[in-house]
């Protein structure tokens, strides 16, 4: 009980949720049943209409570390607004102690030894700024089962812990982009910085939200091949991560989709949302990537 307590005060988190009723308080449980719970918790109600307010409201009169903030100022429900939201949560720590700062969707949850297991990975590698775990969705059978794109060096937006040094090098917040991606920017400028980046197999997110429609999915794939090239990426590095993802939802179509946000991005010259260091260590990574695939094969 000494080291828990101890272990208490290394990590603060910050939730953006907007009407998650309906997932929201099973990610409470899920926070509030684990073994190292964080010294402080915010969970930023932007605008939210449902009954979002009275459950967070409910468990922070049970629970001292937990603090609902609401923004009420109308703005654009875009790609900036949860950021901005995130931010905002973030600002409401301002003075406050802690070692590690994680951002968590509204819409997970975790086994209760999670984040113990994932500050021990922080212990034992001083270079770790960033870490994790996989993510999971259910399938049409309802079964959980590891995401196609969970990579062991990329930490999903759905719960990013930072090591606080790190968090700061990257910028103290996050970057709001027109097309999203502020998650990528972080992980590849921390890697930039020199921190090591790692998801690790023996932690499993679970990621709740529904797959939306076909057509929800489509105008998704089109804005991320926009966003891929708003953050840089390498058209041939394009093609070939698209063409490994055939297999996932919505399959070919959502591959060709997604390359055709970038390449309508690409003919209208659109300016970059990255600065040009950052564009160039991404590229250079991605070359790195492709190197390694074409003497592998």
């Amino acid at each position: 009980m000494v080291i828990q307590a101890k272990l208490r005060n290394f990590y603060v988190l910050v939730t953006a949720a907007y009407n998650e009723g309906g997932f929201i308080e099973n990610t409470i449980r899920s926070v509030i049943s684990q073994e190292v719970p964080p010294a402080r918790w915010v969970i930023v109600s932007d605008g939210s209409t449902d009954n979002t307010d009275e459950i967070v409201k409910r468990y922070a009169a049970q629970y001292d570390f937990i603090q609902l903030y609401r923004i009420t100022e109308d703005h654009p429900r875009n790609f900036a607004a949860q950021v901005n939201a995130i931010n905002a949560g973030i600002a409401q720590l301002s003075g406050a102690e802690y070692e590690f700062i994680g951002n968590m969707d509204a819409d997970v949850t975790m086994e209760p030894a999670y984040f113990r297991l994932l500050l021990e990975k922080f212990r034992n590698d001083t270079k770790l700024g960033l870490g994790g775990g996989m993510i999971y969705e259910q399938d049409v059978d309802g079964k959980f089962k590891g995401r196609k794109t969970n990579s062991r060096t990329s930490v999903a937006h759905a719960c990013q812990l930072f090591r606080k040094e790190c968090f700061a090098s990257v910028g103290g917040k996050y970057i709001p982009l027109p097309y999203g991606g502020p998650d990528t920017y972080a992980e590849t400028t921390a890697r930039m910085k020199g921190w090591h980046v790692e998801s690790f197999e023996d932690l499993t997110m679970f990621h709740h939200r529904p797959t939306g429609s076909a057509g929800g999915l489509l105008k998704s794939c089109f804005r991320q091949g926009k966003m891929d090239y708003s953050l840089g990426a390498l058209p041939l590095f394009e093609i070939l991560k698209l063409v490994s993802r055939v297999w996932e939802k919505p399959y070919l179509i959502g591959s060709i989709v997604r390359f055709a946000g970038f390449v309508h991005s690409y003919s209208q010259r659109e300016q970059r949302a990255v600065p040009r260091e950052f564009m160039s260590y991404l590229r250079k990574e991605q070359r790195h990537r492709l190197t390694s695939l074409f003497r592998a094969t």
